[in-house]
């Protein structure tokens, strides 16, 4: 869905790859056990929000705003990479592009942080994301046009950006995908195979965390009391992290909310008892848990 205006946006997303925007007035899907006005049963203590330090504080806030006990354990760090040379000569050659697709809101953040003084983003210029996070960062960026998944899609992803792009000749157009040092080539295989020339750029890393005394303590508390906590994980690699940062934890009394059906697959496989799929939005977690 190509959006030409700004639109009403539930904050963020941040972070990595696949996101959703739900209509306010409407209560949102819930994507995995659950039926549509079936909130979990239940009451939640705390909800443990890890997503890196910026997005994982405007999400604690935004949750907090619509009454749930959600606190920050930011399970990723983002730094940017050391040499932005070739980010600046993308940015040199924008003109010359057809589409240039974020992967996340951190991507937007640091392919912007590069850019040359005195050089615009092109008003012509197509931005795409797959949600409505890295959605609000290009907007924020000063990006007009900016392709993304359509709202009645069930998962926001690559796959569903897909569907709205592929109605376009990409023979011979040239595709920026800006990402951080790992991730899915998918949509890059795919554009390439419908002719397009894609280059991906990596504009960020992804590094270990380094809790701090509280965060350390709220983890600790998760584990010692399951039942008065519940993880929200908006990316697989926080769970890997969480499986390396508490090696011999035992997951199987936690649960735990995933923001898509691959990152709920991680952390069962880590070995958390409970994972419920919800979209990537404060207002469809907050339904979820039963504050909505």
């Amino acid at each position: 869905m190509l959006l030409a205006q700004r639109t009403t946006c539930p904050l963020l997303e941040g972070l990595p790859h696949e996101s959703r925007r739900w209509a306010p007035s409407l209560p949102p899907p819930l994507l995995h056990e659950h039926r549509l006005n079936q909130p979990l049963a239940g009451s939640v203590m705390r909800l443990i929000v890890t997503r890196p330090a910026a997005q994982a504080q405007a999400w604690v806030q935004a949750l907090q705003a619509l009454k749930v006990d959600a606190h920050a354990l930011p399970l990723l760090g983002i730094e940017p990479v050391a040499d932005i040379a070739l980010l600046q000569s993308d940015w040199r050659e924008l003109a010359s592009l057809a589409l240039v697709m974020f992967v996340s809101a951190n991507a937007v953040q640091h392919f912007f942080a590069a850019r040359p003084e005195g050089l615009p983003w092109p008003p012509n210029l197509i931005a795409a994301s797959t949600g409505p996070g890295t959605t609000a960062a290009l907007r924020e960026a000063g990006a007009v046009l900016i392709e993304q998944p359509a709202p009645e899609e069930a998962q926001f992803d690559s796959e569903a950006l897909w569907r709205q792009l592929r109605v376009k000749n990409w023979m011979g157009r040239r595709v920026l995908i800006v990402r951080g040092e790992e991730g899915r080539s998918w949509l890059a295989d795919t554009l390439h195979a419908a002719g397009a020339q894609v280059t991906l750029r990596v504009a960020y890393r992804r590094v270990a965390p380094h809790p701090n005394a509280a965060e350390q303590a709220l983890m600790q508390a998760a584990l010692a009391r399951p039942a008065e906590h519940r993880w929200f994980f908006s990316s697989s690699e926080a769970v890997g992290q969480l499986q390396r940062l508490a090696p011999q934890a035992d997951w199987g009394r936690s649960a735990a909310l995933a923001s898509h059906p691959r990152i709920a697959q991680a952390a069962k496989d880590i070995g958390f008892g409970q994972v419920d799929v919800v979209a990537p939005d404060p207002q469809a977690v907050a339904f979820m848990l039963g504050q909505g």
